[in-house]
């Protein structure tokens, strides 16, 4: 079974996110050979038969966000505490994902490293066709859909500030008076689940459109970019993604392993 058909599989026969999610990162895994590969091997002059591998690539990010929303709308507590990723990545998470800031923080970091790399050979007139190469016009560009996206994030950051807030409305402080008082069983949960639901309702829009931002802002990242630019900048993100996910899983199983030893050795000592 191919990896678009386990992924696939995975939302039509309602397997977990977490398998989902496991599959998805195979396959970006899979695009990042292919995108290594495609910066080598293609010259500057050919760079428009890239444009196939820059759009699979992009609808594999679509087709993560389909996912996430139709999750979303089942378990968004999931969604927004996901047991799948490490604690590394959590410290990073910004309502469940990367800030769609990030993005240009990304393309700023690879373009100064290639810029570096490459000096002397752009002194020299000589031309790489990467991120080293952006032009004052794509650098305007850039600028302006920073301050676009900078400008609906902290939009989306008040939202859910907003929706933080009625944690503690009257409703809530009402239903956990009654439940201290006594009030519980097959009421009391009644009176928790529909107290609850707005909220997660609530929850479940803000993560909708801080995904849509997210995947707006990339799309247009990539669209100011020319096709070898792109490759270049989804090598990046794939890269940084897989990297940060795989430390945080092994540092996360190392501290268990701690843990683990920790407690046989006082058991041991008991």
């Amino acid at each position: 079974m191919s990896t678009s058909t386990r992924l696939t599989h995975a939302i039509n026969e309602g397997d977990s996110f977490e398998r989902f999610f496991e599959c998805w990162l195979v396959e970006q895994n899979q695009h990042l050979d292919e995108l290594m590969s495609a910066s080598k091997e293609v010259g500057a002059a050919d760079q428009e038969a890239l444009r196939p591998l820059v759009k699979r690539v992009v609808q594999h990010y679509e087709h993560y966000y389909v996912a996430k929303a139709r999750w979303g709308q089942a378990d968004i507590l999931a969604m927004l505490s996901p047991s799948w990723r490490s604690s590394l990545e959590d410290t990073f998470l910004w309502i469940g994902g990367w800030r769609p800031s990030m993005a240009f923080h990304l393309l700023y970091s690879k373009s100064g490293l290639q810029l570096e790399a490459r000096l002397h050979e752009l002194m020299q007139g000589l031309r790489s066709g990467d991120l080293s190469d952006l032009s004052a016009a794509q650098l305007q560009q850039v600028d302006a859909l920073q301050k676009e996206t900078i400008r609906k994030e902290q939009e989306i950051t008040e939202k859910l500030a907003e929706q933080q807030e009625t944690v503690a409305d009257a409703s809530m402080v009402e239903l956990a008076h009654a439940m201290t008082e006594g009030v519980g069983g097959d009421e009391g949960q009644s009176r928790v689940d529909a107290a609850l639901a707005p909220k997660q309702d609530g929850l479940a829009e803000i993560l909708r459109m801080a995904d849509e931002l997210r995947l707006d802002t990339l799309k247009k990242v990539i669209d100011i970019l020319t096709p070898m630019q792109a490759v270049h900048y989804l090598i990046a993100a794939a890269a940084l993604h897989l990297r940060i996910h795989e430390w945080g899983k092994k540092r996360d199983a190392r501290l268990a392993q701690n843990d683990r030893t920790t407690h046989n050795i006082d058991d041991d000592s008991a």
